[in-house]
């Protein structure tokens, strides 16, 4: 088979030929014929398929043109997995390798062993249907996940300098600014309102727990049949040790209830039409239980959640204007952006 049809996309970002000698170097199936082919559905950090004799891997890395130095840090994203999937306390991939030379194939990179299960997006998958109990059982599962990740005991997996717990709130509405301000072409009212909201309405401090920064339906990665099961939570590479109800503020701000507009980044949308929608007070009021968690200021969350992915995804769009990425659904963040922004407002 020719280099073409083994190599396929892969665009530059990885040279097949020094990711061999690498994995030979380090005792993964060395000397085998290696099939390398881009996984087209990532937003943020590159994803390939890796295939090597009996190995079926998938390879992470940043984009070509990252958006700050700490956006896309592989390594950070190795470490936690490895010291969630230590704990035993949320389903995780299986790290295999991470590599931190980035004259090997032209940055870091991590390597990680392929899961069987499927992500849901735009629609729910065949052997999800049929119950239409499954909106309610994706929500309870989503919550009771993500409570049982704030629950573990970070300091014990070996997370000790992971993040910067003291102070983190603190710090979100300044660094995301600063973020917006590198890359900012255009004027973004909405966004500049829910930042002084923001300031105004800061929450006292909450003891810190492993947060995993994206934490919504499509990166948690599920069995392919009924019931609902997760296989693993994907996509680590914003995690940190700071305030957890960051990451319910996410969930929800995010979550499409029954008879709402959906606006850009509705995470829940495939689960529409398949059963009653659980509603966010229903999630939060399971998160609560679950957690023991007092979420006493939980707008503050979601209207910060809101604000940091319009931030996010108006780099993405600065990304797409400048001709480096070439994902097209960024083309839509001109008028999404703005519409995220907008949402955020709605929860003050």
């Amino acid at each position: 088979m020719d280099d073409r049809r083994r190599h396929r996309g892969l665009d530059g970002l990885v040279d097949p030929a020094r990711l061999a000698v690498w994995m030979d170097a380090v005792g993964l199936a060395p000397g085998a014929p290696l099939h390398v082919e881009r996984i087209t559905t990532g937003h943020s950090n590159e994803v390939f398929s890796v295939r090597r004799a009996e190995l079926d891997l998938v390879l992470r890395r940043p984009p070509r043109t990252p958006l700050s130095p700490t956006a896309h840090d592989v390594a950070r994203e190795h470490r936690v997995i490895a010291a969630v999937r230590r704990s035993g306390s949320v389903p995780v991939p299986e790290p295999v390798a991470l590599c931190t030379d980035p004259e090997v194939i032209g940055a870091p990179f991590c390597l990680m062993r392929r899961l069987d299960g499927v992500v849901v997006r735009e629609r729910l998958p065949a052997g999800l249907r049929g119950d239409d109990g499954v909106p309610a059982a994706f929500g309870g599962m989503l919550v009771d996940v993500l409570a049982d990740l704030h629950g573990t005991d970070w300091r014990a997996v070996g997370l000790e300098g992971f993040g910067r717990p003291d102070g983190y709130l603190e710090r979100q509405v300044p660094r995301w600014i600063g973020q917006l301000e590198r890359y900012r072409t255009r004027p973004l009212p909405e966004v500049d309102e829910a930042a002084r909201w923001l300031a105004d309405h800061l929450p006292p401090p909450r003891p810190p727990a492993i947060i995993h920064g994206d934490y919504k339906l499509d990166n948690v990665m599920v069995a392919d049949r009924l019931p609902v099961s997760p296989v693993a939570v994907l996509d680590w590479e914003q995690s940190t040790i700071g305030d957890p109800l960051v990451d319910l503020g996410w969930l929800l701000g995010t979550w499409v209830e029954p008879g709402e507009d959906a606006p850009f980044g509705g995470t829940n949308l495939a689960l529409a039409g398949h059963g009653p929608m659980p509603t966010r007070d229903e999630l939060a009021e399971r998160y609560a239980a679950r957690a023991g968690a007092d979420l006493t200021h939980l707008r503050f969350y979601c209207v910060l959640a809101l604000f940091k992915l319009a931030c996010v995804m108006e780099g993405s769009y600065a990304r797409y204007r400048a001709g480096t990425a070439d994902d097209p659904l960024f083309a839509l963040l001109e008028e999404g952006v703005p519409a995220l922004a907008r949402r955020a407002l709605t929860f003050t």
